[in-house]
C-alpha cells in the first residue's frame, strides 16, 4: 500500500515521537504545512500540523480555515480562541518527549509557544528528514510540476515575440507575468529576471528600465507556479547579431548542459553533473566563469535542499525534481545560462521544460 507523506516523513525521522509544522503570521509560513496536509487553498496563517509516530496527523487550525482544510489530509481540529489551540496542541503531544521542528522554517516565537505550551518535551532539528521527504515527489506532485513547466515553456516559446525595439526589462517580465497567468499560472515562482545585454552578467539581476538594444544579450529566468508547486527555466536570445564572444559562449553553455545531463540518474552523486559541465567550461576560454551551481531541488519552493554542486554529498533518487542550469557571465559583456526543470528517473531523466535550445538571434 502506497504510504501517505505524513507516513514517509516519519520513515525518514530517527528516535522523535512527533514531528510539529508551524505556520506563523505572514510572511513566516512553511510550505512543508501545504505538502503534508494537501491543501492548495487556503492560507493557513497561525496553524499547526503535528505529526505523530504512527504516520497520523492533527491539524490544528483557526476557524478562517476550518472549510479549506477539510478539503486536506488529517485530523481537522478547528480553534476560536488561543486556549482551545493550547489544548488541541497538549492532546495532539500527549505522551511524546522528542519532538522535531523544520527548525529553518520556524520563527523562535513559534518554536518557543509550542514548548511553553507542553513544557516537558525535547525540542529536535527535522529539517533533514522533511527535506528528504520532500525531494522525493508522489505522482500528483510530478503531475502539478509539468503543468506549471508547460505553461513556462509556452511562455518560453513567445519570447521573440514579444521582444521589440526600445522594450524595457521592466516592460518584458511584466508581459512574461501576464501570460503565465493568463495560461492558468497561480503565481510566480520567484520574481521574473529580465536582463539585457551587460546587465545579463549578474545572475540575479532585478529588471530595471533599460531598454533593450541591437546587438544585445537579452536573459529571461523564469517560472510559474501551479497547484503550489514550482516551474524554473532559462532561455537566453539576442536582439541582433551579437558580439563573437556571446555566440561563443552559448555554445559552450548548450554542451556543459548537455554533458551535466548525462550524470542524472537514480542512485547517480549529485556532484557529479556540476563537475562534468564545470570542467567542460573550463577548459574553455571561460575558466572561473560558471559563478554558481549547476542546479537545485524543486517543489513547492523554487529552491530545496537538493544541490547540484561540486561538493555536493547528495545522492539523486528517482522522483527527486531538480534544475539543469549552466552559465558563463563575462562582467561589462554579458551572460548566457541555460535552464531547465527535469524529473530524475530510474534509468536517466525526463526534462519538463520544453523549448527550442538553437541559437537565435531576434
Amino acid at each position: 500500500m502506497v504510504k501517505s507523506r505524513a507516513e514517509r516523513l516519519m520513515s525518514n525521522v530517527d528516535d522523535m515521537d512527533a514531528v510539529v509544522i508551524l505556520n506563523d503570521g505572514e510572511p513566516f509560513l512553511d510550505s512543508t504545512f501545504w505538502y503534508i496536509t494537501e491543501q492548495n487553498s487556503g492560507c493557513f496563517e497561525d496553524c499547526i500540523a503535528i505529526v505523530k509516530r504512527d504516520g497520523s496527523m492533527d491539524v490544528i487550525v483557526n476557524v478562517l480555515e476550518e472549510e479549506s482544510a477539510h478539503n486536506g489530509k488529517g485530523n481537522v481540529c478547528v480553534y476560536h480562541d488561543r486556549k482551545e489551540r493550547d489544548e488541541f496542541i497538549r492532546n495532539a503531544l500527549k505522551g511524546t518527549k522528542k519532538v522535531g521542528f523544520n527548525i529553518h522554517n520556524s520563527t523562535y516565537a513559534g518554536v518557543a509557544y509550542v514548548k511553553k505550551v507542553v513544557e516537558d518535551i525535547e525540542i529536535l532539528d527535522a529539517t533533514k528528514a522533511i527535506g528528504e521527504t520532500v525531494c522525493v515527489k508522489d505522482a500528483k506532485e510530478i503531475e502539478a510540476t509539468e503543468k506549471a513547466c508547460n505553461i513556462s515553456s509556452k511562455v518560453a516559446s513567445e519570447i521573440p515575440e514579444m521582444l521589440h525595439d526600445g522594450i524595457s526589462e521592466k516592460e518584458m517580465a511584466a508581459q512574461m507575468d501576464n501570460r503565465m497567468r493568463l495560461l492558468g499560472g497561480t503565481g510566480n515562482a520567484f520574481d521574473t529576471i529580465a536582463a539585457f545585454g551587460a546587465n545579463s552578467s549578474q545572475p540575479h539581476h532585478m529588471p530595471c528600465d533599460y531598454k533593450i538594444k541591437k546587438g544585445d544579450t537579452a536573459l529571461f529566468d523564469f517560472g510559474t507556479k501551479y497547484d503550489r508547486y514550482c516551474s524554473d527555466m532559462t532561455r537566453t536570445v539576442f536582439f541582433g547579431e551579437p558580439p563573437g564572444i556571446m555566440k561563443r559562449a552559448y555554445e559552450v553553455v548548450l554542451e556543459a548542459q548537455t554533458i551535466g545531463l548525462e550524470e542524472y540518474r537514480d542512485g547517480a552523486n549529485a556532484s557529479a553533473a556540476d563537475l562534468a559541465a564545470r570542467k567542460l567550461i573550463d577548459s574553455t576560454e571561460f575558466k572561473g566563469k560558471f559563478i554558481h551551481s549547476y542546479g537545485h531541488g524543486i517543489g513547492m519552493d523554487v529552491h530545496q535542499v537538493i544541490s547540484i554542486s561540486p561538493k555536493s554529498p547528495q545522492i539523486l533518487h528517482e522522483g527527486n525534481i531538480v534544475s539543469a542550469e549552466p552559465g558563463v557571465y563575462i562582467p561589462g559583456i554579458g551572460g548566457v545560462r541555460i535552464e531547465d526543470t527535469i524529473l530524475i528517473t530510474k534509468n536517466g531523466y525526463k526534462r519538463l521544460t520544453s523549448y527550442d535550445h538553437k541559437f537565435t538571434v531576434v
